[in-house]
């Protein structure tokens, strides 16, 4: 019984590891002010978050733009928030 219960633990500990990684990537903490600032109360689906730091990528921190351009759709992405090449979580 300790045995089942404790392969429970682990087994839903390693399945939560990538959705906390979703929430807590480059982006997101290299935005975080940025996000409290100019999103805040966006949700963080559909990439509501990433559309509104890449509208607003002129006036955000120097770390922030750095993450947003060297990670996922911010390559390439136009001023309208339309995005292309590979997706990445916020």
């Amino acid at each position: 019984m300790k045995i089942s219960i404790m392969a429970l633990i682990a087994v839903a500990m390693l399945a939560s590891a990538p959705m906390a990684w979703a929430q807590r990537g480059p982006v997101a903490a290299a935005c975080a002010s940025d996000i409290e600032h100019y999103c805040k109360g966006l949700p963080h689906v559909n990439r509501a978050v990433r559309q509104c730091l890449e509208k607003n990528k002129d006036n955000v921190a120097a770390a922030c733009r750095q993450a947003l351009e060297s990670t996922g759709g911010g390559r390439g992405c136009a001023a309208g928030g339309g995005c292309g090449g590979a997706r990445q979580s916020q």
